[in-house]
């Protein structure tokens, strides 16, 4: 795992769908839908889109996550929940008996999505932690330490300081199934 690096895995940046700061959700949606029709059928298709300032620097993410999150306002409000909440240590009954305390998902399901399309991608996208940044020239063992113990889905790859591309925990396993499950 040390002679392979990062960079050989990630997917560059100029393949990655983006959306400025000043974006809506509906627009990050519609990239991302875009990106996943033009991208290699071959491969995982994009999961989540970058969020980029003005300079065009990476300041954040939407996920699938973080759209399902947006047809629930309590959960930016009231629950404030984030991904270090721990919420896979919840047992199914505290999960189910949530919904009804905190009164949540009563709006219609299309209703809620036309609501949060037009929120602001500001309000809820993911800020990268230090730990979600990794370097080009790093080791894959280093980079599936950091997917694994940080349970993440990706980590941006930079060269200095600039963003080149992204490192998605699907191509890291697709790599490894490749080598355990050659192809006949």
């Amino acid at each position: 795992m040390k002679s392979t690096t990062v960079f050989k895995l990630m997917v560059p940046l100029s393949e990655y769908a983006r959306v400025s700061i000043t974006a809506t959700l509906d627009e990050a949606v519609a990239a991302l839908s875009k990106s996943q029709k033009g991208f290699d059928p071959s491969k995982y298709p994009h999961r989540a889109v970058l969020v980029v300032d003005e300079h065009n620097m990476v300041v954040g993410k939407i996920s699938q996550t973080q759209v399902l999150k947006a047809l629930e306002p309590k959960y930016f409000e009231e629950l404030e929940v984030d991904a270090d909440m721990g919420i896979n240590r919840l047992s199914n009954y505290i999960l189910r008996t949530m919904v009804d305390k905190y009164d949540l998902f009563k709006e219609p399901f299309d209703e809620a999505c036309q609501r949060a399309a037009k929120l602001p991608i500001r309000q809820i996208m993911i800020k990268p932690k230090a730990d979600e940044f990794i370097d080009q020239d790093e080791s894959l063992g280093q980079a599936i330490h950091r997917l694994v113990m940080g349970c993440h889905q990706s980590l941006i790859v930079r060269e200095g300081k600039m963003v080149i591309g992204i490192l998605r925990l699907t191509d890291v396993f697709s790599a490894a199934a490749e080598i355990m499950c050659p192809a006949p």
